[in-house]
């Protein structure tokens, strides 16, 4: 009997480690925690087969400059399509219209919030098929529309 409570109160009965409370693993991680945005403790999965739709709370250098580089790119186009307006052109985005219609600075602001709110529930989920696919066609489509921007100056 002392020797089953001597376990239950081990990391193992070979171990001898003491226990220091619940298994953390039990409870798969989180969508959003207390570290999914400073000091995180999960970057990457174990095992390959879990990668697809799990959550981490650390995110590398490389989907960070990923969501940089579409976030700069949204700048960008808000700024070429406020010149482009001003230089007599018209907005094709209904979207985009439509927000004209509440002001500039509105514009630029609902704008950004709704991209910045879409980076930030993408970056959050990417494990999942989807979410790397909206980030890479955010990305290659806001590169697209930069040059395209670019091209239209004399």
């Amino acid at each position: 009997m002392a020797r089953a409570s001597e376990e239950a109160g081990s990391g193992g009965p070979d171990t001898g480690q003491q226990y220091r409370g619940s298994d953390r693993r039990r409870v798969p991680t989180p969508r959003l925690s207390r570290f999914s945005f400073v000091r995180g403790q999960r970057e990457r999965v174990r095992r390959l087969d879990e990668r697809e739709g799990s959550f981490v709370d650390r995110y590398s250098f490389r989907l960070w400059l990923l969501v940089l580089w579409v976030a700069l790119m949204n700048v960008a186009d808000s700024y070429f399509t406020l010149f482009h307006l001003q230089a007599g052109g018209i907005e094709l985005n209904p979207v985009a219209a439509w927000l004209l219609e509440t002001g500039r600075f509105r514009f630029v602001l609902l704008k950004s919030l709704l991209i910045g709110v879409s980076l930030i529930v993408l970056c959050v989920h990417k494990n999942f098929f989807l979410a790397r696919a909206g980030l890479w066609t955010a990305a290659g489509a806001y590169t697209a529309l930069f040059l395209y921007h670019l091209s239209l100056f004399p």
